[in-house]
């Protein structure tokens, strides 16, 4: 059995500047590709006839990764991310991008990549994730 660990979203906050210090954006990427790996062993694990939108926001939910996830026709809505910072410059949900990424992946069983294009951090009211190219 797995085991689980907590960090606060302070820490997540700390780590993610960190890296911002040290590689500029270019660790933004990285973030992204990690949500993917997180996401990975829920899709692995998923039953013939189970849905990945529902599993995916279950897994996003009890992990606490955001308080809700809202999967639309050209992404997600997010309300309560943990990668929220308010006051940032730009997006700062990458982790997340990436979880649901792959989570749109198993559904639509093809190669999906996420932009998030409103974010808490920024001042919005949530945070809204859309497709490559859909805007």
């Amino acid at each position: 059995m797995a085991r689980l660990v907590r960090i606060s979203q302070e820490e997540l906050d700390s780590v993610r500047k960190l890296y911002e210090s040290v590689m500029s954006y270019a660790c933004h990427g990285l973030f992204f590709r990690e949500g993917m790996v997180l996401a990975d062993q829920l899709v692995k694990g998923l039953g013939p006839n189970q849905d990945p939108l529902a599993a995916g926001r279950q897994m996003i939910v009890d992990r606490g990764w955001a308080e809700d996830v809202a999967f639309t026709d050209s992404g997600a809505r997010v309300r309560g991310s943990i990668e929220v910072s308010p006051g940032s410059e730009m997006e700062t949900c990458h982790r997340l991008r990436g979880i649901l990424s792959k989570v749109l992946e198993a559904k639509a069983k093809q190669r999906i990549r996420l932009n998030e294009v409103e974010c808490v951090s920024t001042g919005a009211k949530e945070c809204v994730f859309e497709r490559e190219g859909s805007s």
